[in-house]
């Protein structure tokens, strides 16, 4: 018997069942994403005269729990992207509240990563222990319209792999 100790699993238990990757994956690397989302002031789709804040996408440097810069987290689609230049797109699953004044958590399934390295092999990825980003309370009117919005946010981005 191995006296290595088990790195214990991500703890889902406090996540709303939404957004618990299924059963079958493990933690393959925890990262805390810091940095901005962008939101535009636009017309609403099929309501014309009316406007509002869009997400357009964000901008984040991501680092291990030690604080090393191990990637970045930006565009739409949304691109997770390694220093090794890995990188992935995924899908959306599902999204919960994360409480007052956070973007909610998310769980997005993997496309197959481009390039090989750290992201090869990632099946899912959730947002977690966010803090910021939701769109601003400024007034988004045809006279702001085109206007841009940026606000500051932290989330962890845990990357899960099949077992």
């Amino acid at each position: 018997m191995s006296s290595k100790p088990m790195t214990p699993m991500f703890a889902q238990d406090s996540l709303p069942d939404a957004v618990k990757v299924p059963a079958g994956n493990r933690v393959a690397l925890e990262t805390v994403g810091m940095g901005y989302i962008t939101y535009e002031c636009r017309d609403k789709a099929n309501a014309p005269g009316v406007t509002e804040r869009v997400f357009v996408g964000p901008n984040a440097v991501l680092t291990d729990r030690s604080g090393k810069q191990v990637g970045k987290y930006y565009g739409l689609p949304a691109t997770w992207k390694s220093m090794d230049s890995s990188k992935l797109t995924a899908t959306q699953l599902a999204v919960a509240p994360a409480g007052m004044g956070n973007i909610p958590y998310h769980l997005v399934k993997a496309n197959p990563a481009m390039g090989s390295g750290m992201m090869t092999g990632v099946t899912h990825i959730q947002r977690v222990a966010i803090k910021g980003g939701v769109a601003p309370a400024t007034a988004c009117t045809m006279a702001s319209k085109g206007s841009k919005e940026i606000v500051k946010y932290q989330a962890d981005y845990i990357f899960w792999k099949a077992m």
